[in-house]
């Protein structure tokens, strides 16, 4: 027992580690770009208030369990913008971090946890579908209130926010992008797009 209680430390102590992860965007009205453990401190609590809203009933409990652990992978990875981080050898790499991350916890523990970081990634279930839907709203968010920065920064196109973010919101939580789609035409005739 007191080995597990020790496990579960370590792996309290590795976490602390994703605080140390820049994310590509700033905090609303910072010029400071925010770390992973603040956007996923952020998006559990948007998932939290936005559950109504969701496509079809979802069990937040589960929701947030997801995004609370979705980005741990980052401690090993680094955090890399969306639009570039499509391909084999990422997701290889954030499922190995995830393994490893999570495998630190005793009796298998993990387990549950990591099974829940594939889902979330694989996006199959109502679950995965609003949690990965607001994990790619809160950063849109952030760039249309920020004059596009992080979109300015990497070339970033309204056609590529379109495509890697409209699908995923649109299947998660629709109303959420019917509000955003219009605010994204605007950021490109405000220049805030590339």
């Amino acid at each position: 027992m007191v080995q597990d209680l020790i496990q579960i430390i370590d792996f309290v102590k590795q976490i602390d580690e994703l605080k140390a992860v820049l994310r590509k965007t700033r905090p609303l009205g910072m010029e400071r770009y925010e770390n992973s453990a603040e956007h996923s401190w952020q998006v559990t609590l948007a998932a939290l208030m936005l559950k109504d809203y969701a496509a079809q009933p979802v069990d937040i409990n589960r929701v947030l369990r997801m995004l609370l652990i979705h980005d741990l992978c980052e401690i090993d990875t680094g955090d890399v913008i969306v639009y570039a981080a499509i391909g084999s050898a990422h997701e290889e790499a954030e499922a190995a971090a995830t393994q490893r991350i999570l495998g630190m916890l005793p009796n298998a523990m993990g387990d549950e946890y990591i099974a829940l970081w594939h889902e979330f990634e694989a996006s199959k279930s109502a679950d995965a579908r609003f949690a990965k839907a607001l994990d790619r709203a809160l950063p849109l968010i952030h760039n249309l209130n920020d004059q596009g920065h992080s979109w300015q920064s990497h070339g970033i196109t309204k056609d590529q926010v379109k495509a890697v973010n409209g699908s995923r919101i649109k299947q998660g939580c629709p109303q959420l992008w019917e509000l955003l789609e219009p605010l994204v035409d605007e950021a490109e005739l405000k220049g805030w797009l590339c």
